[in-house]
């Protein structure tokens, strides 16, 4: 029997030469100095970094929500940095899934309702009932935030980013605010619906312990990526030693 190569997995987005510099009064801050990085479909990618390495900015550039200085960013085929300003608003509420340190639900609203936010302006999403069972949280959606804790807020962020069935889903520090305890179980459910959704996720923390539960670690200092590493084995959450 002939060995049939598996086949790497296609690149969904591409960076190239991204640079931004933020202009304060006379004082240019040099955020991103020339990168390249390519997101895989399907991929859990980590990328590390102290504060003020770029990390966040990078993100913030690959979910449209920045524009770049330089250089060019693709998504399938479409040049984001040549988009009109309705054209990343497409690919923002189309496309990409976004879930911050802070969870900005509302607080007036339950669960549910935080969620459907979403499910009623994207074009073919999962219901908020579904999408809030995704995350575990099947018999918490009539609560309030103020009802909630923090992980279980958290975990409603993260139902209302994936209810609309984004290609990326983009962290920004998913675990800053939480102990280590229920840290885990937020990457648990990240964990889940990079692998049963095969949603691209891309975290971003300045905690090393992460990057084993990640296809690839990306590495970033002063703007640059300094180290790529593709991890032979992908830990499940229940395994990352904090």
């Amino acid at each position: 029997m002939v060995a049939v190569k598996q086949q790497e997995p296609a690149p969904i987005l591409k960076a190239r030469g991204v640079t931004k510099v933020y202009r304060m009064g006379e004082v240019e801050v040099h955020a991103l100095r020339g990168v390249d990085l390519d997101l895989l479909e399907g991929e859990m990618l980590v990328i590390l970094g102290p504060s003020g390495s770029g990390k966040s900015t990078l993100l913030n550039v690959i979910g449209g929500l920045d524009a770049p200085s330089g250089g060019s960013l693709m998504y399938e085929k479409e040049e984001l940095t040549k988009a009109s300003d309705r054209q990343l608003t497409k690919y923002r509420r189309g496309q990409v899934g976004f879930v911050f340190q802070f969870y900005n639900l509302i607080p007036s609203l339950t669960a549910k309702e935080n969620v459907a936010l979403v499910t009623e302006i994207a074009d073919a999403p999962m219901t908020a009932e579904e999408a809030l069972k995704l995350v575990g949280l099947g018999d918490r959606m009539d609560h309030f935030p103020s009802q909630m804790s923090g992980g279980q807020q958290q975990r409603v962020a993260i139902a209302r980013a994936v209810a609309k069935k984004p290609r990326l889903l983009l962290c920004d520090e998913p675990t800053g605010a939480l102990d280590a305890t229920t840290g885990r179980v937020v990457l648990e459910v990240l964990d889940r619906v990079n692998r049963e959704m095969g949603t691209t996720v891309a975290i971003i923390t300045h905690n090393a312990a992460i990057g084993a539960m990640a296809d690839r670690v990306v590495t970033i200092g002063d703007g640059r990526i300094q180290k790529i590493q593709v991890n032979a084995h992908r830990a499940r959450p229940e395994e990352v030693s904090w």
